[in-house]
């Protein structure tokens, strides 16, 4: 018999002020919160810095971001995790010389830099805007080994593409994490995408027999563009999947949270071998997915 790998994880939820101190120190008091609680890794949400900026295009929101090196949150956020003993995944916007990305950067419990994952798919909409601000990550798909789990750590977008989650597993991933930045859709009040949004990430956990983690903002935010007031009304949702796409812990649309769950990685590991998923793959058969309409398959 296998021993026991236990490893309780977390997700965060709040509403952002358009201050980065306060929300920083928001992060704190909840990323402590949940240290209380038992959790060994916590996840914040996407950009938690300040507001979802990328609801306008404006030149002078490039001026919120930061250099990977010597950023202060990081270094505040690695100095936290030092102290508890657990692992944060932070999520910041990345000045990289002439180049911008949605980033994030793994810190393991003793607070070391574990490495920087830059959000691969960016989507572009109405208050959605983010190909204004980023360049496509250049980084890969990438796992880190922390203390308590290997994790995959995937940013908003990148939530609704199963090839990324199963990249992440195939390389290792034990566990999931997704930070976000949903809510409503300025253009149609009408919309509402967070069953969608959640059912697809069940997916993910299911078809990976993994469990999920995903953190959103809650709140109003308003943001002057070049057409006027652009709202969005974000709501929440966090919650933690377990590895059958089970809904373990859940959040509200509203409210501040700090969702709590725990998981036996070596107990997984064996219900993962035994269902043959990723024994009776067929990667000579999945060249389509190299092309953009399914056509053109190399031989």
């Amino acid at each position: 018999m296998a021993t026991s790998r236990i490893v309780t994880v977390s997700a965060l939820q709040f509403a952002c002020t358009d201050d980065v101190s306060t929300n920083v120190d928001t992060a704190e008091r909840l990323v402590r919160a949940a240290h209380q609680k038992g959790a060994n890794i916590i996840l914040i949400q996407e950009l938690f810095e300040g507001y979802y900026f990328c609801q306008a295009q404006k030149e002078n929101f490039f001026l919120r971001s930061k250099p990977y090196k010597r950023h202060p949150t990081i270094q505040r956020m690695q100095n936290l995790a030092k102290e508890l003993g657990v692992v944060i995944p932070v999520s910041f916007f990345e000045e990289a010389n002439n180049a911008h990305y949605n980033s994030i950067v793994v810190i393991d419990a003793d607070g070391t830099d574990l490495g920087l994952y830059r959000k691969s798919h960016i989507p572009d909409g109405p208050g959605y805007q983010e190909k204004y601000y980023f360049n496509p990550g250049d980084t890969g798909f990438k796992v880190f080994q922390t203390k308590f789990a290997n994790i995959g750590v995937g940013i908003c977008w990148d939530q609704w593409f199963p090839e990324a989650a199963r990249a992440m597993v195939l390389q290792g991933a034990e566990i999931l994490f997704y930070p976000t930045a949903i809510g409503s859709e300025p253009q149609d009040q009408g919309l509402d995408s967070r069953d969608h949004w959640r059912r697809v990430m069940q997916g993910h956990a299911g078809a990976n027999v993994v469990p999920l983690v995903a953190s959103n903002r809650v709140g109003k935010e308003i943001i002057e563009t070049e057409r006027g007031k652009s709202e969005i009304t974000f709501y929440g949702n966090s919650f933690i999947a377990g590895p059958t796409g089970e809904l373990i812990e859940s959040a509200g649309d509203k409210e501040e949270a700090i969702l709590i769950a725990q998981f036996d990685l070596n107990k997984l590991k064996s219900k993962r071998n035994s269902w043959g998923i990723f024994r009776d793959r067929r990667p000579d058969l999945y060249k389509v997915l190299l092309t953009l309409d399914g056509s053109n398959v190399s031989e």
